[in-house]
């Protein structure tokens, strides 16, 4: 997902000579064709994040189009004040791109989780949350941000996501993306997810449908602004409806549909499978830790079916 979101950026950035990328020192691997293409449109602000994020505030304002990266919650939760003064309050057109959500950097322990960037992004007024399912939904969401106005957050995997979404032809802000159509199975659910959980998500889907129980998969890339839409439509077609992300459960991507649902009542019931309010204290790899947690594709079949199934 984030050489596709580099190699996208640089077909943009020799169309556009505004568009700039400042780096906080990390990603080297995955940058260097930028720089060494656009030279003069990268930066290296070095281990200051807060710096990072000022310098590409001002020079949005001066008519650039910036893109700030780093890994995990570096580029949020290190530099906030920062995004919620310097961009979100002005509009600017800064792109934060944050790669590593949830346990991508779960080797390197609690401090390097992107577990709460979602819901702290989204309670700022005026900012885009953007977490693309797979590398072709990324790809679609860089283009579209790169030429829209104000401050937006992009969530990224790291790398080897599998391409799901495959009958993505253009993002929109705002749209979520239907993966499968339910098959005539006697029990039926509707499953949302954001983010890299796309994968997992999908193959637990695969497992429900062995199990007997058909399931309408959407992915929405977009959770601010959120599909209400198709939210609700689901709402008034299933009993029951399933968000599964790689994040807290607080405040994230499952508190953004449960608000929608809350505003416009319906039969359905809302479930929301993530991180239940909690730190996760052990390290080991991504796949390791959403294991221990429950959101890989058996945690999430095996919650699913409790619910459906009455297990």
């Amino acid at each position: 997902m984030r050489d596709t979101v580099i190699r996208t950026l640089i077909e943009l950035g020799k169309e556009d000579k505004n568009i700039e990328l400042i780096t906080g020192d990390l990603g080297f691997g995955v940058l260097k064709p930028f720089w060494e293409t656009l030279p003069d449109q990268f930066i290296n602000a070095g281990i200051a994040e807060q710096n990072m994020t000022g310098v590409a505030a001002g020079m949005a304002l001066e008519g650039k189009k910036m893109f700030t990266y780093s890994i995990g919650n570096f580029p949020t939760l290190r530099c906030l004040e920062q995004i919620r003064n310097d961009c979100a309050y002005h509009n600017a057109n800064v792109n934060i791109i944050c790669v590593g959500g949830g346990y991508v950097y779960g080797s390197l322990g609690m401090s390097h989780h992107a577990t709460e960037d979602i819901a702290v992004m989204r309670a700022l007024p005026g900012v885009t949350v953007i977490c693309p399912g797979d590398p072709a939904e990324a790809a679609s969401a860089v283009r579209t941000i790169a030429n829209t106005e104000g401050t937006c957050y992009l969530r990224l995997g790291r790398g080897g996501e599998k391409v799901v979404n495959t009958g993505i032809k253009e993002f929109v802000i705002g749209r979520a993306y239907k993966i499968r159509d339910a098959k005539d199975l006697p029990k039926k659910a509707a499953i949302f997810s954001t983010g890299a959980i796309l994968e997992e998500a999908s193959k637990a889907c695969d497992m429900l449908e062995e199990y007997g129980i058909a399931v309408e998969q959407y992915s929405f890339p977009t959770v601010k602004p959120i599909d209400k839409e198709t939210i609700m439509k689901c709402a008034e077609k299933y009993d029951d409806i399933f968000t599964v992300e790689e994040h807290n459960t607080v405040g994230g991507f499952g508190g953004a549909v449960s608000e929608v649902m809350a505003e416009n009542p319906s039969k359905a019931r809302l479930h929301r499978i993530g991180i239940n309010d909690f730190y996760c204290i052990e390290v080991g790899s991504q796949s390791y830790l959403r294991k221990q947690v429950g959101i890989n594709a058996d945690g999430i079949t095996q919650k699913v079916k409790d619910v459906v199934c009455g297990e």
